[in-house]
């Protein structure tokens, strides 16, 4: 198959969305379409059968565990707004400084990545955009922060989602090993190390020019605990606790400096006070799921194994020789379920309302199931049909060495249409580990370029349509996107080449 007819699917996935602006479920789906034509009828030995179990081995991947956690990850949030605890969140994290630097790098850095870590799915911009506004912050300034610091946390967003289904997609029916989920989630923050620091500058400068010394300081602050605390999570325990961990960790480190540098927020009589019961309560969903999160995972080792070896389905794929597994109570989504469903249960919902409230979630997400299953499985059918490879084979032959450096750009493109990192690694992922092959690249060099898809990911996010509409909505400025992707395209590109750079040298 030649280079020109494998990148059909992904030229019309473009087309579909950036050109005729369809929704994005049906354009997932049009996609699909052709991609299973193009696999019928013009590459070479690719029967029906190969087709046909191709896509279910999609469809099997996107529902267990994909969107299991993403709707998780939004029951858990709608449960915080339902019983109203979400007020108390927001404002207990307006009351430590009267700093605006400060207030704004907690609220889109700190909140915005802890929020991505649990939920994602927009809840990142949305949330402290709203914030903002509320706060009195102009209406482009609050759009644009918050899409500049919904950006590195989302690798590991929704419990590390991104990362686990770039490792799923590249290691094969016998799926990744705990080695290689921890040194991918590793490199992607090692790549965008430059970027912890830099982004939270940023902030801070669009938010007070003037305040250099104090800009440079905060921003060294906090970029490097963030980073020391998602590399830590990242080497050992792997994609789902980076971003949430790390974003705790940058909300105590600015709170801390606040207290110590910066003048303290003026007592106000009208402003609401909370017990420790109230402010537990307000939490209780995150602290749940955090606990549940770390307990599963790699840091306690007979727990995480017995979770993982017990009421485990397998399916065996014929024709394409896959076999794929599933634990039911070892996956991020269970955890997030039962933290959810307790922490509601502490805030005063009943039963009852938890079951209404997922109810009414799974329906409004009807739209993404479509979505996700059918990129997913557009992802799989081009990889038994020999699509990915002869896309990776025609960029070699263009770009040859100086790949790498191009290679988080692809994830980018790959986030800019579909507006999810999770997709983007969905659909190049493989296509990255094939490159990788064609370079010569094995072990940890084959690893460190697969990482860099996820990389340029978290770049195009910061401009997917996606994430622009949701920001427009939250600040009020239907009919504005253009204006606010003009305002964020020169970060963006910033951002991409500083990946890029990463890549390329770190090889």
């Amino acid at each position: 198959m030649s280079f020109f007819i494998a990148i059909l699917p992904i030229l019309l996935l473009f087309v579909l969305m950036l050109g005729f602006k369809l929704s994005g479920h049906l354009s997932a789906f049009l996609t699909l379409v052709l991609t299973v034509l193009l696999a019928l009828f013009a590459a070479p030995d690719t029967s029906a059968a190969t087709v046909g179990w191709s896509f279910v081995e999609g469809a099997l991947k996107a529902i267990f565990p994909i969107l299991i956690i993403i709707l998780m990850a939004i029951f858990s949030y709608r449960i915080l707004v339902e019983s109203g605890k979400i007020e108390t969140v927001k404002v207990q994290f307006t009351s430590f400084t009267d700093d605006k630097g400060a207030q704004v790098l907690m609220l889109v850095w700190g909140f915005g990545g802890l929020l991505e870590g649990m939920a994602g799915f927009g809840t990142a911009v949305a949330i402290p955009a709203a914030i903002l506004i509320g706060l009195g912050f102009k209406p482009m300034f609050s759009a644009l922060v918050s899409l500049i610091g919904n950006t590195v946390a989302t690798g590991f967003g929704a419990v590390g989602v991104p990362v686990t289904t770039l490792c799923n997609e590249v290691a094969g029916s016998g799926g990744p090993t705990a080695e290689q989920l921890c040194e991918i989630s590793s490199f992607a923050v090692l790549q965008l190390s430059p970027l912890f620091i830099l982004l939270p500058f940023i902030i801070l400068t669009l938010t007070d020019r003037k305040a250099v010394g104090k800009n440079i300081c905060l921003a060294l602050w906090t970029g490097l605990i963030s980073l020391g605390v998602q590399y830590a999570c990242a080497h050992y325990l792997g994609a789902e606790t980076p971003a949430i961990v790390g974003s705790i960790a940058a909300i105590a480190a600015i709170a801390l400096y606040a207290r110590l540098f910066l003048p303290k927020a003026e007592k106000r009589e009208d402003a609401p006070k909370f017990t420790a019961k109230e402010t537990f309560q307000a939490w209780s969903v995150y602290l749940f799921i955090l606990a549940l999160v770390v307990l599963s995972g790699g840091l306690f080792p007979p727990v995480s194994q017995f979770l993982k070896t017990h009421l485990v389905s397998t399916v065996h794929l014929p024709v394409i020789d896959s076999t794929f597994k599933f634990a039911w109570i070892g996956n991020a989504g269970f955890m997030l379920f039962v933290g959810a469903t307790l922490g509601g249960l502490v805030q005063g919902l009943s039963p009852k309302q938890l079951a209404v409230l997922l109810a009414k979630t799974i329906v409004d997400l009807r739209k993404t199931v479509l979505t996700l299953i059918s990129l997913i499985a557009i992802a799989s059918i081009m990889n038994y049909s020999g699509m990915i490879a002869a896309i990776a084979g025609g960029l070699v032959a263009v770009t040859g060495s100086f790949y790498p450096f191009f290679a988080p750009l692809i994830g980018a493109i790959g986030t800019f249409v579909t507006g999810s990192d999770t997709s983007s690694n969905i659909l190049f992922g493989k296509l990255q580990a094939n490159v990788a092959g064609e370079l010569g690249l094995t072990g940890s060099d084959a690893n460190w370029l697969i990482a860099a898809n996820t990389t340029g990911a978290t770049g195009g996010k910061m401009i997917s349509p996606q994430s622009i509409a949701i920001a427009t909505a939250s600040c009020h400025m239907e009919g504005k996107d253009g204006d606010i992707l003009r305002s964020a395209l020169p970060y963006a590109l910033l951002y991409i080449i500083i990946g890029g750079l990463m890549v390329y040298f770190g090889l």
